[in-house]
């Protein structure tokens, strides 16, 4: 647990759980067949973003490494607001987007496949949950992780010692 508390360590910490989260994501889509809407999509940036300044962060000096996390932050706030949205569409409290549709990819070759196709395709909806754990749905466990990782952002731009390197006394 020392390491999270440490600027270095908690840019890791938040770049891997970035990187496990959108990769979560990915197998969904690609490995179960979970076709994303435009909101699950939308969620995805900032933990594409995060990734690589999580990397930075870890390779920086102390004082612009606090800054990368700070914006670490943010972002991860901004998709934790993302995925409250769009779980509160999903249970009714608000509407949801009035474009939303899914990102299914390339579509059939001709006429033909495309009507063969519209048999066994559903659209994609932003206000339907496709799956529930807990009964929290795939937004909503976004939101809750995006706002875990934002809070070890937070913590680690404004509290976290620097790292100690092998040379440094306290290892």
């Amino acid at each position: 647990m020392n390491r999270l508390l440490t600027v270095r360590g908690a840019a890791l910490a938040v770049a891997l759980g970035a990187a496990a989260t959108v990769g979560a994501a990915l197998v969904f889509e690609h490995g179960l067949g979970y076709v994303p809407c435009k909101l699950c999509l939308t969620e995805r940036v900032p933990y594409y973003l995060v990734v690589p300044l999580g990397l930075i962060a870890a390779l920086a000096p102390r004082r612009p490494a606090r800054l990368v996390l700070g914006l670490m932050a943010v972002l991860l706030l901004y998709g934790a607001g993302l995925g409250v949205y769009h779980a509160g569409a999903e249970w009714g409290f608000w509407p949801g987007p009035s474009d939303c549709g899914g990102g299914s990819g390339a579509g059939p070759a001709d006429v033909g496949d495309f009507l063969k196709s519209l048999e066994h395709v559903r659209p994609v909806d932003c206000t339907a949950a496709a799956w529930r754990f807990l009964g929290i749905s795939l937004a909503g466990w976004n939101a809750v992780i995006a706002a875990a990782l934002a809070a070890l952002a937070a913590a680690a731009a404004l509290f976290a010692q620097p790292s100690r390197g092998p040379h440094q006394p306290g290892r």
